[in-house]
């Protein structure tokens, strides 16, 4: 019987002598070629997948929790009310007022006191709503100033997550813009550098107004749909709309401004086409759903601004198509390639370009009033 062991140094020097080499061992391995960086749109696919599966998940967890903790809180339906003329204005606040009021009183019989007070607020005899529905996530749309009287009017349309109960923050954008506004109204009219022509043709400081038009249902931050157009698509047609009523309003010599902030400004890109306004903002967007100004489609002149601390930079400004649904906005409205009149909007973030004191308010106000000699360029 042959016992076999452990092979001694010797042994194992005397095998490595004696045994061929290997030549494929032996032979250099050719260095591989870089792989290219991933284009921009591989990038963003990647991105999109981890956005989305992390938006399934929350919505497969959260929503069904959430709808289960609250369910649909009643109220009235909406008043019904003529298109509003300079002569029923008063009547159209008054009207919804009382519906609010209503509202206010179901949420609160329902068990909810957070929309029962946000309902209870906008009731007051001091708020002046074209538009108030109470149901679901609510519509909103409120006039601050004179809008009988106004020949400059900026209407401002909301990103996501805004709903009847955290309409006090984008209202706070509206009440800070008509303050600016009056401050710079009476400074021209103290030093008449203006020259406006008022709305029954004299010659005097403009008369402004803001309409804060929560006018469509926003989309949820964390959500699938805040990636897609569909939202916009359907908020188009009723910004149209308003736009056509406040020019029965206003009349057709009044000059107005839209002021889209974040997915507002899809809202405003799918609605710009032969839109009656002069002026087109965009603000903290994550592209309008067009590749250019000229694809808008629009007479208005075209703006664009982005805070140096706005995190939507970080958003890839491009568009795929996914299952039949378009995915992403498109160019970035403050690239010099989209074409608009890009200016300052300061350091701030995504929540402050209509801060009290920003860069951003100071401007959008100059854009408001038509000062555009004024506007300070990014």
């Amino acid at each position: 019987m042959e016992l076999r062991g452990k092979p001694t140094a010797a042994g194992r020097a005397k095998a490595a002598r004696t045994t061929p080499p290997d030549p494929a061992l032996e032979r250099p391995i050719p260095p591989q070629p870089p792989k290219p960086p991933p284009t921009p749109r591989a990038r963003f696919l990647r991105r999109l997948g981890r956005t989305l599966l992390a938006a399934l998940v929350t919505a497969a967890v959260v929503v069904p929790v959430s709808a289960a903790a609250r369910p649909r809180i009643p109220a009235p339906a909406p008043a019904a009310l003529a298109p509003p003329t300079t002569a029923t204005l008063d009547k159209a606040y008054t009207a919804n007022r009382a519906n609010a009021e209503e509202a206010s009183r179901m949420a609160a019989a329902h068990g909810d006191r957070t929309r029962a007070a946000a309902d209870h607020a906008m009731a007051a005899p001091s708020r002046h709503f074209l538009t108030f529905d109470g149901r679901g996530q609510g519509l909103a749309v409120e006039v601050l100033g004179d809008l009988a009287h106004a020949d400059r009017v900026a209407v401002l349309v909301p990103g996501s997550d805004t709903t009847l109960e955290t309409y006090g923050r984008f209202r706070a954008g509206a009440a800070a813009l008509q303050d600016h506004l009056n401050s710079l109204d009476h400074r021209h009219g103290a030093h008449g550098a203006h020259g406006a022509h008022g709305a029954h043709g004299s010659t005097s400081r403009p008369h402004t107004a803001v309409v804060a038009w929560l006018g469509y249902e926003t989309p949820g931050t964390v959500s699938t749909t805040v990636l897609t157009t569909g939202r916009a698509e359907d908020a188009a047609p009723p910004l149209k709309r308003f736009i056509r009523e406040l020019r029965g309003v206003v009349g057709e010599k009044a000059h107005v401004s839209l002021l889209c902030h974040s997915y507002g400004t899809v809202v405003c890109g799918r609605a710009a086409r032969g839109l009656g306004v002069d002026d087109i903002a965009l603000v903290g967007s994550p592209g309008s759903g067009a590749d250019s100004v000229s694809a808008l489609r629009t007479s208005a002149r075209i703006w664009a601004a982005r805070g140096a601390d706005d995190w939507i930079v970080n958003v890839p400004h491009v568009h795929a198509d996914l299952f039949g649904t378009t995915v992403g906005f498109g160019a970035d409205p403050v690239s010099p390639a989209f074409g608009a009149h890009v200016f300052a909007a300061g350091t701030g973030g995504h929540s402050d370009y209509f801060k009290p004191g920003s860069v951003s308010l100071d401007n959008l106000a100059r854009i408001v009033l038509g000062d555009t000699s004024e506007v300070t360029r990014a």
